[in-house]
């Protein structure tokens, strides 16, 4: 055995510091957290200081024991899990479980995976930090009490199977605010006149700032330019420069990838933890935008080499975030020098922006210049307006731009010809065009992550969890959704003739935009209502700052907890005992053809309209709302639209189509098999016979092909055709297919190795392991059966 073990969190980054340790060093992984609170319960000693109890995972315990052999015949132990406050926590959950002796044990932290830096953290370990650690406990305590504290009585007082959280919920909130803000908006309509002249039979175009809320005055105005000259008033020519962006960070490298690349910032981790664990980037959980001296050097050199000395200019950037902590980095590339790497595509995207963002922080800046040429108009005060832009020096630009979030639509400024004072313009037309005041913009991924950072809620590791957790409870959908067709008049002053046309536009459509749903806005007024302290954006963001002050050492963990904890205890058995069950019920009108209610409302299974109540001698009539229907804004008459499901198209084979909605979507019926709609294609009050039976075939040939593959020695065992591709399926768990291998080749042997190399990357798939694979690489189901008798035997007679 090695004299040295060194214990990681994650086996890629396990497999790239063995490159750089040698023969005396064994490197291991923990897998991530080797224990956690218990589930059973709070998990939380409330007499004893809030002290959180600890159990090792059942997925863990091999590791576990495994790391516990190692550790008793090595010299020295290395822990060497991430640098931040998670990464501290399963450094000391690792002593406290391994029952390391703190004389053989040695704690080393890296901002990136090089040798340089591996070698130099060894040459530097310290203890663990018992002030991170403490801040960890302190979050993930915090954040045990509020969710199951609160998550019952929404079960109580809304529906089942709902939860809260400390930072999801106000997350959540963000949502609904915007959301109402859209819904309450009342476009107003303005004119906006533009006109094109010829300079040298050269167009340019030139605006009129003014608004008109009249369309009468825009009228007016075109009127006197019919019969006016246009001159040249002013020339004005100014020098600028423009400045690159910082390097990344966690939230804005989540920004651009969204915008540059399409990423989700859930996507945006995966692909940075893979970059980071291979080698390739710095960590990639940070808020700073500090560069170390080394990189700046590293970056000066590669600029030197690739674009030349004119191109560069060092710089030292601050970071401005609260909380931040300048000791750590940016998130950059490790080798300047490299600006490609041979990985996976996303990986190469991801790299690729990063390395541009980071070199280009360190350039010159773009010179550029900027014109503005004022035009009078002889018979009237307004001035017509032309920008023009050129870049006398691309500087940083030659590498890169940053992307923006705003949804104007306006003209970048172009090159304008040479034109002099006085000089007579040509006016070839001018336009009045109706224009709309914009609503204001629905969050995406990225534009949520941006105002989180600004409210100062959570922190680079939690950004991308939070998402993810409110889009899987259904709280929040991330949808594209259609816009609708809006009409708008423009006035064309040409030739000494003043048109009118009606045009049409699409307005209003929205791609990969985030929705509260029903359930999340009712759930978000109710929290609000009952606990407006841990709904406030300000006392969350408070929060985040006392769990930076206990990191530290400022603030006593416990106290900070039970500080919070007496008055929102207090809240709880208050809202229990004393609060109204929240249903969103709403009352819409009658129903013509019955003469009752007609009421929408949360139930079991989500918003529902209904027709009728409980008290009536006939059973009330339910129908589920469609998507982008929200029990806030629903009219009478589409409500009414929802009881015409289901519909019968007309009959295939002999057998009666019907279309309808189900707890899942829209579908298909017949034979009493069914067929999902297509989202953001068929809608099922339109949706045609033709258009089903297309639907119905399809399944039918899906279900065909689902299944590629099965084998004698093992009935549940079968390569299946996916959504994503064929995998394996095994004991109702899935694993996937390497892309070496070809699905229907695929032997009884192979399959099993691939299960048994995949069995402890999930919990789920370890758990159920044992039963698909066996103790042995072959079992049959009945050898699985027998096997488990001996062992619940023995359970029994040990307990």
């Amino acid at each position: 055995m090695s004299d040295n073990l060194v214990i990681v969190e994650s086996p890629a980054k396990a497999k790239t510091i063995e490159k750089f340790l040698g023969k005396d060093y064994l490197v291991k992984s923990s897998f991530g957290h080797i224990r956690d609170l218990v589930k059973k319960g709070f998990g939380i000693d409330f007499e004893h200081g809030y002290q959180p109890q600890y159990v090792i995972s059942e997925d863990k315990e091999k590791i576990v024991a495994d790391l516990r052999k190692c550790s008793k015949t090595a010299k020295t132990i290395w822990l060497a899990s991430d640098e931040d406050r998670e990464g501290e926590a399963i450094a000391w959950h690792l002593q406290e479980v391994l029952k390391l002796a703190p004389e053989k044990t040695r704690r080393i932290v890296f901002h990136e995976i090089t040798r340089d830096a591996i070698l130099n953290a060894v040459q530097h370990p310290r203890s663990v930090n018992l002030d991170l650690v403490n801040a960890q406990q302190a979050r993930r305590v915090l954040d045990r009490l509020v969710g199951f504290e609160l998550s019952p009585i929404l079960w109580r007082k809304i529906k089942a199977s709902l939860s809260a959280g400390r930072v999801q919920s106000v997350a959540v909130r963000l949502i609904v605010d915007r959301e109402r803000e859209v819904l309450a908006f009342s476009a107003e309509s303005f004119f906006k006149v533009a006109g094109t002249f010829l300079v040298d039979k050269t167009p340019v175009k030139a605006d009129v700032s003014q608004k008109f809320g009249d369309e009468k005055l825009a009228l007016d105005l075109l009127q006197k330019c019919a019969s006016s000259t246009f001159t040249v008033a002013s020339i004005e020519k100014k020098p600028a420069k423009r400045t690159p962006t910082a390097p990344f960070t966690t939230s804005t490298l989540q920004q651009e990838a969204s915008r540059k690349l399409g990423f989700s910032v859930g996507q945006t981790m995966i692909v940075a933890q893979r970059l980071y664990e291979a080698g390739y980037i710095t960590y990639m959980r940070t808020d700073s935008v500090n560069l170390s001296e080394q990189a700046i050097a590293a970056a000066k050199d590669a600029i030197l080499k690739i674009y030349g000395e004119k191109y560069l200019h060092t710089r030292r950037y601050t970071t401005k975030s609260k909380g931040a902590q300048e000791a750590h980095e940016a998130i950059r590339p490790s080798y300047m020098d490299k600006p490609a790497i041979e990985a996976g595509s996303q990986e190469k995207r991801l790299y690729d922006l990063i390395w541009k963002r980071t070199i280009a922080s360190q350039m010159s800046e773009a010179a550029l210049e900027r014109t503005v040429v004022t035009i009078d108009v002889s018979g009237a005060a307004e001035k017509f307006v032309a920008s023009g832009e050129v870049i006398l020096f691309d500087g940083f630009l030659k590498v890169y731009m940053e992307s923006q979030d705003d949804e104007s639509d306006s003209d970048s400024a172009g090159l304008l010809p040479p034109m002099r004072e006085g000089q007579i313009l040509q006016a070839s037309s001018i336009v009045a065009t109706e224009r709309f005041t914009q609503r204001p913009p629905r969050y995406t991924e990225a534009t949520l992550v941006k105002k989180l950072e600004e409210l100062g809620i959570g922190r680079p590791s939690t950004y991308a969890p939070t998402i993810s957790t409110v889009l899987n409870r259904g709280y929040v959908l991330k949808e594209d959704r259609e816009g609708v067709v809006r009409e708008y008049r423009q006035h064309t002053l040409a030739n000494g003739k003043i048109t009118e046309k009606i045009l049409r536009e699409n307005t209003g459509a929205e791609k990969s935009k985030l929705f509260p749903s029903d359930v999340g806005m009712v759930v978000t007024d109710y929290l609000v209502e009952h606990f407006p302290k841990v709904m406030d954006f300000s006392f969350t963001a408070k929060v985040e700052e006392e769990f930076d002050e206990i990191a530290e050492g400022k603030v006593v963990w416990n106290k900070m907890i039970d500080d919070f904890y007496q008055l929102f205890h207090q809240k709880v058995e208050d809202a229990l005992q004393n609060s109204q069950r929240a249903t969103a019920e709403r009352k819409l009108g009658v129903d013509p053809k019955t003469g009752k209610d007609v009421i929408v409302r949360i139930g079991r299974f989500g918003p529902l309209a209904q027709i009728g109540g409980a008290e009536d001698d006939e059973k009330p009539q339910y129908a589920n709302l469609q998507k982008g229907q929200l029990i806030e804004n629903i009219t009478l008459e589409e409500a009414l639209k929802l009881f015409e499901l289901p519909r019968t198209l007309g009959s295939y084979e002999g057998k009666t189509v019907t279309v309808s909605i189900g707890r899942f979507g829209p579908y298909v019926r017949h034979d009493e098999k069914f067929a999902s709609l297509k989202r953001n294609v068929d809608d099922p009050m339109t949706v045609t016979l033709e258009r089903a039976v297309e639907l119905i075939e399809e399944k039918r040939k899906q279900e065909r092909e689902k299944v590629i593959k099965t084998f004698a020695e093992n009935e549940e065992l079968q390569v299946l055709n996916g959504r994503y591709g064929p995998y394996l399926a095994c004991a109702g768990v899935n694993y996937k297919i390497p892309k070496s291998a070809e699905p229907s080749a695929l032997t009884y042997k192979q399959c099993v190795e691939i299960m048994e190399q995949q069995a402890g990357s999930t919990p789920r798939k370890s758990r159920f392991a044992k039963k698909a694979i066996g103790t042995k690489s072959v079992i049959t189901k009945s050898a699985a059966a027998k096997s488990a008798k001996p062992k619940s035997a023995a359970k029994k007679k040990k307990s």
